[in-house]
């Protein structure tokens, strides 16, 4: 039982940047939320790493044709295209400076050896395998299969509020900074539901260049930095 329960809810993103993962690490229930309009060009697909030599570089997941009002839980890949090896070997250059390489490599291999037909269980999947190697007791929920019964929402931001509405535990709902916008927090005060906003300090790591690239996904973070580290990373948030 928990005298407060702090409730994360994210779209799920494919190996996301730091942020995200920090968010997992300090909320106690943590839902993929699947049951909304997939975007595209947005994060659920594809991630960002460093390129060879200078810049950065999209790894990507191919998605089959679908119409506009697709829902994410119903994205599926496509898997007749060797992605999986395509995103192993824009990895490759990573093993000339990044001292972590063929441990994050086998991690990826890993998850990798296994068959996902859509997209919500390969992100579910790559996340939890993210914070075992992270060493976080994290257990992750996809709001779909959780048959919760929410009120109709009347706007983006209620979407939150209703989900934690129907979870009894529910004390506090974290958010990443830049959604504030969408949230009405006297909303959420009437229900006795801390509305509280998550920004993690994006501090420089040494990725062997001269310029940093901020803001990659966290197999960038995993490369060059050891797990002692990246939990120092995680760490360092404001809550406002």
């Amino acid at each position: 039982m928990y005298d407060t329960m702090k409730v994360g809810i994210m779209q799920p993103y494919f190996f996301p940047y730091i942020g995200y993962i920090s968010l997992i690490k300090h909320t106690d229930k943590f839902i993929l939320f699947d049951e909304v309009q997939f975007t595209r060009h947005g994060w659920i697909e594809r991630n960002r790493i460093l390129k060879q030599n200078e810049g950065w570089i999209y790894i990507k997941v191919p998605m089959k044709k679908h119409g506009r009002d697709t829902l994410i839980k119903d994205i599926e890949i496509d898997n007749s295209q060797d992605w999986k090896n395509k995103i192993l070997s824009q990895l490759q250059h990573y093993k000339k400076s990044a001292p972590n390489y063929f441990k994050v490599i086998k991690l990826l291999s890993d998850v990798f050896e296994k068959d996902y037909s859509n997209i919500v269980s390969l992100n579910k999947a790559t996340l939890e395998t993210v914070i075992i190697y992270l060493g976080l007791n994290r257990k992750i929920d996809v709001f779909s299969e959780m048959e919760l019964e929410i009120e109709e929402p009347n706007n983006a931001g209620d979407w939150a509020l209703n989900i934690c509405k129907a979870i009894p535990e529910a004390t506090e709902y974290w958010n990443p900074s830049g959604g504030k916008e969408i949230f009405d927090k006297d909303k959420f005060e009437k229900e006795k539901i801390s509305l509280l906003f998550h920004e993690i300090a994006l501090k420089p790591y040494d990725q062997r260049r001269g310029i940093f690239e901020s803001g990659l996904s966290i197999i960038d973070v995993m490369m060059f930095n050891d797990v002692k580290i990246i939990n120092m990373f995680l760490d360092q948030f404001s809550l406002s």
